[in-house]
């Protein structure tokens, strides 16, 4: 009797150590389902409570991730916004910065005056390209187109000069031209090879052109790029060239030499929408 009872302490007690019960190896199935057969009925309503309390938490932080997320949106909203009207306003402002004038990039009338053949201003040189057109202005004022092309011609007899351009824009718009295109002008220096120059007059010291200039300097100026597929990006000053103070009004406003460009630039794609 007394290995007996033993043997029923040591199975109960292996039994709870294990955590795991088989009541058919047990002699006392029943006092071994009270102790550890059944979960007490306290732990049940805690897990509950603990699951009660997780999906409260889950709760909260829907709640509140929703208006952090609703504030971001608002805030990229706001953003795209102020970048597209930041867009059009530049858009706008660069189209307010041209004269307004009604120019295109067509042939403009021009006089073909071509200089004598010389070492002085009409070398007959062949130029390698053109890759830019260069805006000078005489630093005669006063004068007209004519008057300058005559003293171009008249360097072969030797003045001592070298100096010439490929056209001159007269006081009243008109166009002179005095050298080829193809041809090397004694004008814009180490550019000569490469460029296309374009004298242009003008009625005071100031250096400032009348309307009529101005407009015939954009209409030639845009027909050149046009014709050998220039942006106004290639349109220069002698000044970007040398630093000369030349064309002296565009290069002290420099306002004036971007609306300059501007108006080349907007002929050129009125040029475009035609073809």
């Amino acid at each position: 009797m007394e290995q007996e009872s033993t043997e029923q302490k040591g199975i109960g007690r292996n039994s709870i150590d294990s955590g795991s019960i088989e009541l058919k190896n047990t002699g006392s199935a029943g006092t071994v389902q009270r102790s550890t057969g059944k979960t007490p009925k306290h732990n049940g309503k805690r897990k509950k409570k603990r699951r009660k309390k997780k999906s409260s938490r889950k709760l909260k932080v829907s709640v509140n991730l929703e208006p952090k997320s609703f504030l971001a949106g608002i805030a990229a909203g706001v953003l795209l916004t102020l970048l597209a009207m930041f867009l059009l306003t530049r858009c706008s402002a660069e189209e307010a910065e041209t004269s307004g004038l009604k120019l295109d990039a067509s042939e403009p009338e021009i006089s073909v005056q071509l200089l004598d053949v010389n070492d002085y201003s009409r070398p007959g040189t062949e130029v390698d390209s053109v890759a830019g057109i260069v805006i000078h202005y005489t630093a005669n004022p006063g004068s007209t187109a004519q008057q300058n092309r005559d003293y171009f011609n008249s360097l072969q007899d030797g003045h001592g000069a070298s100096v010439s351009s490929h056209f001159i824009v007269g006081l009243d718009g008109e166009i002179v031209q005095c050298i080829p295109t193809q041809e090397v002008a004694y004008a814009s220096n180490e550019r000569n090879h490469d460029t296309v120059s374009i004298e242009c007059c003008h009625p005071d010291a100031t250096g400032k052109f009348n309307q009529e200039t101005y407009i015939s300097m954009v209409r030639l100026t845009a027909f050149l790029c046009a014709k050998y597929n220039l942006d106004a990006e290639a349109v220069i000053r002698h000044y970007d060239v040398t630093e000369k103070n030349c064309p002296k009004y565009f290069v002290e406003n420099e306002d004036a030499w971007k609306l300059f460009k501007a108006d080349v630039n907007a002929a050129l794609k009125t040029k475009s929408k035609e073809e």
